[in-house]
């Protein structure tokens, strides 16, 4: 457990930190729409100010399923378009300052939760330097400052749920971020060799050896938040993010892939840039579709996938630390459309600080542009 000086600090951030917090985010949210009204429109500046407010609200019900940096990524894409979107985030994280709080204290790991926050919230590049700082040294060291607030405002609530619930109405998300589950859930396999793995850190080394996945507690259920907000779904966005420690941990859910065989909104599957060594060393996107398909009982309706071209020097160190491309050839094309799945290719790749990433604005302009075109269909179709 953590002495008495750290839990005295969590004691302080839980007061002090987040009322300065909530005065300074206002403070540079009013800066910023001051200087948006004078630079951009002048004198007209909160007639357009309320046109856009006006337009996101009224944007497509998006639901995005996953964790990691690939959610996060896509959410900070999806923001500028629409304030209807839910975040359903995986809690099976072992690893760094999440898997710590997990273990020393018994909540949730929070890392993914803050992440998701951060890419929805409207000042995001100020919060990105506040929740995302680090503690360098102490009982503290590795732990981040948005991470500690999630643990100070779930132990005032007494419920994790709430403390997100919390936080979403203090940053003033786009959208809300839910955690899948409150109930703290182990994400275990078994390999084709009979070895049992147990947590997301055994399964991220021989994920692409499993031939069987499950959560325990088996009778684990999702928070009613989730299952609702898929069932009134426009679309539901799976990925990007890694196969078996983001994507598959929340379709493990009974009633989440309940939910996703009865909902209405079309499922559409956003496939990773490269494979994931030991998690998905050798394996291609129909390769990822197939456990989608097995863990979730449904078909996407769609798969992305990129097709831009990795810089040689990049990609080289990619390849040296045994990770591929996911590429898209004809014969998997052939094979999705056979599963009745809609497969769109296009450059998503976006290259910066020495990685591969997907184009959120453009990924995202692809997902709103299949909803409208979904909900067109349907129009007609009624």
């Amino acid at each position: 457990m953590m002495n008495w000086w750290s839990a005295f600090t969590i004691g302080l951030l839980s007061g002090g930190i987040m009322s300065l917090l909530a005065a300074r985010l206002f403070q540079d949210e009013e800066e910023n729409d001051d200087d948006d009204l004078t630079s951009a429109s002048g004198k007209n500046g909160p007639v357009m100010v309320k046109a856009f407010q006006h337009k996101v609200s009224q944007g497509p019900e998006i639901v995005a399923i996953g964790g990691g940096t690939g959610l996060s990524t896509l959410l900070s894409g999806l923001k500028p378009y629409t304030r209807n979107i839910t975040a359903i985030v995986t809690v099976t994280d072992e690893g760094g300052s999440s898997g710590r709080l997990r273990g020393e204290w018994g909540v949730l790991p929070p890392g993914d939760i803050r992440n998701c926050m951060v890419a929805l919230a409207e000042n995001d590049s100020s919060l990105n330097r506040i929740l995302n700082f680090r503690f360098d040294r102490g009982d503290l060291k590795g732990h981040s400052l948005g991470n500690l607030i999630l643990l100070a405002v779930t132990e005032m609530t007494g419920d994790f749920r709430k403390a997100v619930e919390e936080l979403n109405n203090l940053l003033a998300i786009r959208g809300k971020v839910i955690p899948v589950t409150t109930e703290s859930v182990t994400l275990c396999g078994k390999t084709g060799k009979g070895e049992q793995l147990r947590g997301e850190l055994d399964i991220s080394r021989l994920g692409n050896m499993m031939e069987s996945v499950w959560l325990e507690p088996g009778d684990a259920t999702a928070v009613p938040d989730a299952i609702l907000a898929i069932e009134n779904a426009d679309i539901v966005v799976l990925g990007p993010g890694s196969l078996f420690t983001s994507i598959i941990p929340n379709l493990l859910f009974h009633d989440v892939s309940e939910a996703l065989r009865r909902t209405r909104a079309p499922k559409i599957y956003v496939a990773n840039l490269m494979t994931q060594p030991g998690e998905t060393g050798g394996m291609n996107i129909m390769d990822h579709v197939r456990w989608i398909i097995r863990t979730s009982g449904t078909t996407p309706d769609y798969v992305i996938a990129s097709d831009g071209i990795i810089p040689g020097d990049l990609l080289d160190l990619y390849l040296a630390s045994g990770a591929q491309p996911l590429l898209l050839g004809d014969e998997q094309k052939n094979s999705l459309m056979v599963l009745g799945s809609k497969v769109i290719v296009s450059d998503f790749l976006n290259v910066s600080g020495g990685n591969v990433r997907h184009n959120s604005l453009k990924m995202a302009e692809t997902l709103i542009r299949i909803a409208r075109d979904e909900k067109d269909a349907s129009k007609w179709k009624n």
